[in-house]
């Protein structure tokens, strides 16, 4: 006979998959494995996994990229949109939204990047390594955010936004060093289609599209060709964050006097389980409200 998992275990399954921990835990265990793997006698099989081929072939064209460059050029691209976007909220309606408590991070930041740039150029006066200055200068965001994220609650929120603001501006910071000073040829034909792509998601945003599916197609067309420019893709997706918008598409009066008409409509009509099937007013009225509703949804928090 069969037994049914029980309620409680499955709700300590749906705890820990929405829990802001989880990511951290799997961040850490895949980190101690990897470190494991690659330092034990299979260790050839590590970098190799890194170095295989992905891809795909659309007619006459086809793209491949090996692993390790999925993982810093495309997946790392998301995680700085992921990490934009809270930090626009933060800088539009948040933490961060006035100069005084901006400033600080900012400066964090700065004193960040340039402390370790200083010192390898102070080590490192002449020669290779002298070209070196800009490897240290990064922040391992993910990692910081990781182990802070372990945490939970009981880290202040105001710890968490200084933290996500310092190592964002850090690493965008780090990620201009390497667009301007480690990019050995670009491709402004690239950069100019990028910049449309841009161009159309501001063009989205002031006519009030709110579909989010708009946003992503355009995303992704600014992250092909940021790629292919010869910039460092993560560029796109700290820029492509800064351009969503995070505040509700609708008026609240407007909204609130809609679904306030519409509610009463329906309440009016005799709304049954049924009856919408065969009373198209019915119908329309509960598309305006949940075209309403999704208005009043920002796609930046939609995306994210």
């Amino acid at each position: 006979m069969t037994v049914a998992p029980s309620s409680g275990a499955r709700g300590v399954f749906a705890r820990f998959v929405q829990s802001e921990a989880t990511a951290s835990i799997i961040l850490l265990a895949c980190t101690i494995a990897a470190l494991v793997w690659a330092n034990s006698p299979w260790a050839e099989s590590y970098f190799r996994l890194g170095h295989t081929e992905l891809g795909f072939k659309i007619g006459p064209t086809e793209r491949s990229l090996s692993v390790h460059d999925w993982i810093n050029d495309f997946l790392m691209a998301i995680f700085f949109f992921v990490v934009g976007l809270e930090i626009k909220r933060e800088i539009v309606v948040g933490a961060l939204s006035t100069f005084k408590t901006a400033v600080l991070p900012v400066a964090a930041a700065l004193g960040g990047m340039v402390a370790p740039a200083i010192l390898c150029v102070m080590f490192n006066p002449r020669g290779e390594a002298s070209q070196g200055w800009g490897v240290p200068m990064a922040t391992d965001i993910a990692f910081a955010l990781g182990v802070l994220a372990l945490f939970g609650k009981r880290v202040p929120v105001g710890l968490k936004v200084f933290l996500t603001a310092l190592a964002i501006a850090d690493d965008l910071g780090a990620v201009l060093v390497i667009a301007l000073f480690y990019t050995s040829q670009l491709d402004f034909t690239e950069l100019i289609a990028a910049g449309a792509f841009l161009a159309l998601i501001v063009l989205a945003s002031r006519l009030g599209l709110r579909n989010p599916v708009i946003y992503l197609v355009l995303a992704l067309g600014v992250w092909v060709d940021v790629f292919a420019s010869g910039i460092h893709a993560t560029v796109a997706g700290v820029v492509l964050a800064m351009l969503m918008p995070v505040r509700a598409g609708r008026d609240p009066e407007h909204f609130f006097s809609e679904v306030k008409d519409r509610f009463e409509a329906l309440r009016a009509s005799q709304l049954t389980r049924d009856s919408m099937i065969h009373d198209r007013t019915q119908l329309d009225a509960i598309s305006n409200l949940r075209r309403a509703a999704q208005d009043m949804q920002p796609p930046g928090l939609i995306l994210e």
